[in-house]
């Protein structure tokens, strides 16, 4: 799987709809044609549409969620803490689950609901770019703590600002319970400061590893105090000492137990600080942590890191440093826009490099198999073995137990057992999996009875171009078992064997690319 397409071997609308959504439907394609006179016209159209998604309708996909009759969805933030923390041990009458699953239904209703919002909504660059933040603000979401609210981390915190400003996103989510749990900044208190949030809140969720200069006096940084074109351990340990008392309302420590963000006073470290040159004075309370956040939203280096792996979920692997730094100026130019996202991104999806760029990334397996069962046309109940095939792949959601989220590039999803359980599971779909409904005879036009003309349709469908020559000439093979590829097939032998065929697409190397 390491051989790149050339690009005018793959048109533009293919290259679009599986980076910009997650995979093509059968209808996709010709929609996104008749958007303009050139693909760059209909590139452009597609991507302002998209980037407005309140102007989308998706009244079929949220009729596909209401059907599910999902009981946390909906529910405030209060509410699932009373619900589901304080009464995670008490299930109420009608539900029929274990006390562990009432308390993790929070967590267990947004993966399906995640799973269903990428498979059927219209609003895919939407569906992207919650994926790319959930990954970027990683938190393991089947905790003791975290399972009962993580409806409100997805839903408020990650959707609500997935495509508007990273200051405010970033805000909330340093505010909210989830992240709160997981990187322990709700004990952080100065009289046992802890250094797990802020050390990701550098590492990870602004500067990036790039930009770390390690142990060494802040005054020795270049550019200090004005301008520190980097950060060392110094600026961390301050920045631990300005978070300290922002905690949680869980019941713990003199605190209330509403499930909301709490700051005490009390516990926050109220002396000075400096912060990347910046002089933070003392007693100032919850400011310390907010001046941090804009410090660190505006600097050039959280601009060249967060478009850099902007650029590396859109473009590839390893994008022209050209580019990078044509996004970061964008972020940082915008930082305080409320469509600074969207700019940074149009930046990207409009730029040469986007267009003509193909087989520079692998899709992970939720992007595999998303893009496959749009492809497919399923109806799709996600639940029992679906699920469970569907993790043995390596990505179930909200499971990646270290901060930086999901590899974002090839090596950890090519080696051998990745791709063996990528073909167990693209044959399991047509072998039969809970809540996965296919018809791919019905899909297939009667007059098509020839193993060249059955592998030529669908094909087309599922890949958008002719596979190479040699993938192409294994699978009318496998149809032919060694008749005349140009005669018609015996009715068993088609339907027999066609829903494998088209597995065998779908396990190409063409279909894994995007």
């Amino acid at each position: 799987m390491n051989a790149i397409r050339t690009v005018t071997d793959v048109p533009l609308d293919v290259i679009a709809l599986n980076r910009l959504a997650f995979g093509p439907r059968p209808a996709d394609r010709e929609a996104f044609r008749s958007l303009g006179s050139s693909p760059e016209e209909q590139l452009a159209a597609y991507l302002d549409m998209q980037l407005a998604p309140d102007t989308i309708d998706d009244t079929p996909c949220e009729a596909r969620l209401a059907a599910q009759h999902f009981r946390t969805l909906e529910k405030s933030l209060e509410t699932l803490w009373q619900d589901h923390f304080v009464g995670g041990s008490s299930p109420p009458a009608d539900f029929t689950g274990s006390p562990w699953e009432w308390r993790t239904l929070p967590v267990r209703e947004t993966e399906a609901a995640m799973f269903i919002r990428a498979i059927y909504s219209e609003r895919q660059l939407l569906e992207v770019m919650v994926e790319f933040w959930h990954h970027h603000f990683n938190v393991y979401a089947w905790d003791y703590w975290i399972a009962p609210v993580f409806v409100h981390y997805d839903r408020d915190v990650i959707r609500a600002h997935a495509l508007g400003n990273f200051r405010e996103l970033l805000e909330a989510v340093a505010r909210s319970p989830a992240m709160l749990f997981y990187l322990d900044n709700a004990t952080s208190s100065r009289a046992g400061p802890n250094e797990n949030y802020a050390r990701e809140l550098f590492e990870l969720h602004t500067m990036g590893a790039e930009n770390y200069l390690g142990v060494r006096r802040q005054d020795t940084v270049p550019g200090y105090p004005d301008s520190p074109v980097g950060y060392v351990d110094d600026d961390v340990y301050e920045t631990t000492r300005c978070f300290t008392g922002w905690r949680v309302a869980d019941g713990r420590w003199g605190a209330p137990s509403t499930g909301l963000f709490y700051y005490d006073d009390d516990w926050h470290d109220r002396f000075q600080k400096r912060v990347l040159g910046r002089y933070i004075p003392p007693d100032r309370g919850i400011e310390d942590g907010l001046e941090v956040l804009d410090a660190l939203a505006s600097h050039p280096g959280t601009g060249r890191h967060i478009a850099r792996k902007l650029c590396r979920r859109l473009v590839s692997d390893t994008p022209p440093e050209s580019l990078v730094q044509r996004a970061a100026d964008v972020f940082t130019a915008n930082w305080q826009a409320p469509d600074q996202i969207k700019q940074v991104v149009r930046t990207i999806v409009l730029s040469e490099e986007f267009r003509t760029t193909w087989g520079a990334k692998v899709k992970r397996p939720f992007e595999l198999v998303v893009s496959a069962l749009r492809a497919l046309q399923a109806d799709v109940v996600p639940t029992g073995s679906f699920l469970w095939w569907y993790g043995q792949m390596g990505q179930p959601l909200f499971a990646w137990r270290a901060p930086n989220g999901y590899p974002d590039v090839a090596p950890p999803w090519t080696g051998s057992i990745s791709l063996l359980h990528r073909w167990r599971f693209l044959n399991r779909l047509f072998v039969g999996l809970d809540g996965v409904q296919l018809d791919v005879l019905g899909q297939t036009p009667a007059e098509l009875q020839t193993p060249n003309a059955l592998v030529d349709f669908w094909a087309q469908r599922v890949l958008g171009r002719p596979p190479d020559e040699a993938t192409r000439q294994e699978v009318v093979d496998f149809m032919a078992q060694g008749r005349n590829p140009d005669l018609p097939l015996p009715d068993d032998e088609r339907e027999g064997r066609l829903p494998y065929m088209i597995a065998l697409l779908l396990m190409s190397p063409d279909f894994q690319w995007r």
